[in-house]
């Protein structure tokens, strides 16, 4: 039944200690002494739209082993504002018609893909060819097929090619997911995973637009996607899904609700939600002799919740900085990234099934 209070205290200390330290601490990894890197990796933003401006521009600025680099925008008067504000040369700017020429930049070495969802596969594609390492932005492409395409690239280029899935450098979620793969309750039966916000996009906004990968379950859905596998801790067979528009002048493209349901070989079932109309953040997972609970489960800090066992809640972390800084040292050490392609082409199998369920309206397998 329950690990013992012993045994949890123990690695609640050392995942604190070493995931804290072995992340953010370049030079320190389970207690070794690593020689200090020539440099730091000089990182470039592909699109410099909100989550640029508020959250990774400080992250990478942050970094223990990164420093921003470049940009690559489509407003040069904004391009030129980035680099006043962080000190590269504006030679390191590009735009989306010369972005195929960074391959002759020395300074950067990794580029971060933050562009609209329909562009994931080609900006990240373009980035590999010129010879750079890449993370892109979640979710990982439009479908499973250019996922594929992404991680086929990457192999080519002998590149590292990494998803934006912050979460996993988040001490609170990790800990959720060591309980349910460890089945410290019993194996997890029963999962219930969503995240919404209430909000109204604007009406030309492209998150409202199906050619550009609008959509909550593109935008939003991958987080309860990744929490239901990693609680569980494999994959799931089969799903099933629904849709509702409250809104429709300004979801005249593509829904505005997302339900679906993951159904696993061993029967274990997972009830999901996305979507812009009520706010919720949770994940639920019941199992045969407890359960696991965050709530809110997503948060860029401050991610929390509970178990049989008590309070699952740590130090907030940086999670962005911890997620540049663990690609920096994957690159270093010649490491896969924890958050590599084969990641995100996971979710991908997931979210094709679900709009071939939409579709269909019947149960589909997955991949």
């Amino acid at each position: 039944m329950n690990e013992s209070s012993h045994s949890r205290r123990h690695f609640i200390r050392n995942t604190a200690l070493v995931s804290i330290a072995g992340m953010t601490s370049p030079f320190i990894v389970l207690g070794k002494t690593m020689p200090e890197p020539k440099k730091k990796l000089g990182v470039a933003l592909v699109g410099l739209g909100n989550y640029s401006k508020s959250i990774l521009g400080k992250a990478v600025s942050e970094s223990e082993l990164c420093y921003l680099a470049g940009v690559v925008s489509g407003s040069p008067a904004k391009a030129k504002a980035w680099s006043k504000q962080y000190g590269f040369p504006e030679k390191n700017i590009y735009d989306y018609n010369n972005f195929p020429n960074i391959t002759e930049n020395k300074d950067i070495d990794i580029v971060y893909v933050v562009t609209p969802n329909s562009l994931h596969a080609t900006h990240t594609v373009t980035a590999l060819e010129a010879g750079k390492h890449v993370i892109c932005e979640k979710p990982m492409a439009m479908t499973a097929a250019e996922a594929m395409l992404m991680i086929e690239a990457a192999k080519k280029a002998n590149r590292k090619l990494a998803i934006g899935y912050r979460m996993h450098y988040d001490l609170s979620f990790n800990e959720a997911k060591r309980l349910g793969q460890r089945k410290a309750f019993g194996p997890v039966n029963y999962i219930e995973a969503s995240l919404g916000y209430s909000f109204a996009p604007a009406e030309d906004s492209w998150k409202v637009k199906k050619s550009m990968g609008g959509g909550s379950l593109y935008n939003l859905g991958v987080y309860p996607i990744q929490s239901a596998r990693h609680v569980k801790g494999s994959e799931p067979a089969f799903a099933t899904a629904q849709t509702a528009t409250k809104r429709k002048d300004i979801f005249k493209e593509i829904p505005e609700i997302f339900t679906w349901q993951l159904e696993w070989s061993d029967g274990t079932l997972c009830n999901c939600y996305s979507g812009p109309v009520a706010f919720i953040d949770r994940l639920y997972a019941g199992c045969t002799d407890g359960f696991i609970e965050l709530n809110p489960a997503t948060q860029f800090n401050g991610v929390k919740g509970s178990s049989t066992a008590g309070e699952i809640e740590f130090e907030p972390v940086f999670q962005q900085k911890l997620q540049v800084d663990d690609f920096a040292r994957c690159i270093l050490e010649n490491k896969e990234s924890i958050v590599g392609g084969p990641e995100g082409w996971k979710d991908m199998l997931i979210i094709d099934a679900i709009y071939k369920a939409i579709a269909s309206g019947k149960r589909e397998k997955i991949g």
